[in-house]
Parts: C-alpha cells; sequence; structure tokens
C-alpha cells in the first residue's frame, strides 16, 4: 500500500510555469528525502532536484538552478516541485522517488538509496 503519486503535469508554452505536487500514501514523508527525477527519450535518467527529510539541505541540478525550486509541507505528506521559466530541453517524464539517506546531494546525482517510486507525470515545454 506503500506508494508516491505525481500530479501537475502538461503541456507548456516556453517561459511558463508548472507545478508538480508528489503526494505519499501508505506511509508518512518525514522520515525521508524526496528526489524528483526525470527521463526523456533516448535519454539517461537524471536527478533534478533532491531535499532532505527536513528541508534543511537542498540540490538542483545545474541545468535546472535558478528556475526550479523544491519544497515539502510534511503535514501535508506532499512535495512539491515548482518550475518556472521552462524551455523544450525540460521535457521529459518527472518521478519522485523517496530514500532513507543522509547525503542528498549524492542521491539526486547518482540515483542511490531510493526505495519508493511514482508511476510519474509528463512535462512537454513547447510552442
Amino acid at each position: 500500500q506503500l506508494q508516491l503519486v505525481e500530479s501537475g503535469g502538461g503541456l507548456v508554452q516556453p517561459g511558463g510555469s508548472l507545478r508538480l505536487s508528489c503526494a505519499a500514501s501508505g506511509f508518512t514523508l518525514d522520515a525521508y528525502a524526496i528526489g524528483w527525477f526525470r527521463q526523456a527519450p533516448g535519454k539517461e535518467r537524471e536527478g533534478v532536484s533532491c531535499i532532505s527529510r527536513g528541508s534543511s539541505v537542498t540540490y538542483y541540478a545545474d541545468s535546472v538552478k535558478g528556475r526550479f525550486t523544491i519544497s515539502r509541507d510534511n503535514a501535508k505528506n506532499t512535495v512539491y516541485l515548482q518550475m518556472n521559466s521552462l524551455k523544450p530541453e525540460d521535457t521529459a517524464d518527472y518521478y519522485c522517488a523517496a530514500g532513507t539517506t543522509w547525503n542528498v546531494p549524492t542521491m539526486c546525482r547518482l540515483n542511490i538509496n531510493t526505495d519508493y517510486w511514482g508511476q510519474g507525470t509528463q512535462v512537454t515545454v513547447s510552442s
């Protein structure tokens, strides 16, 4: 019954914004670091942004730094990814993952210690 559910994806014009949500069911997110990952057709999965269980540590890939913001509301059992100034290169399937680790940058860069995954949500940025 443990699962993560992503929502908020869709079509958007370049320069537009989307907010993705990752909601947990069957367990509480406050014990886990959370990461957002994405995979475009023909490309490897990459870590986009990750956040520690208490929000004290965040990590952003260089390609999204300054445009994306990760946050969490443990009371709502939900993690968010606010995406601004979207580019066509951001087009991908976006997944959230939860893991029991204190090393947030490593989790995001190397995609390790990720124990639970959502089903993904599609983001398409196109004019």
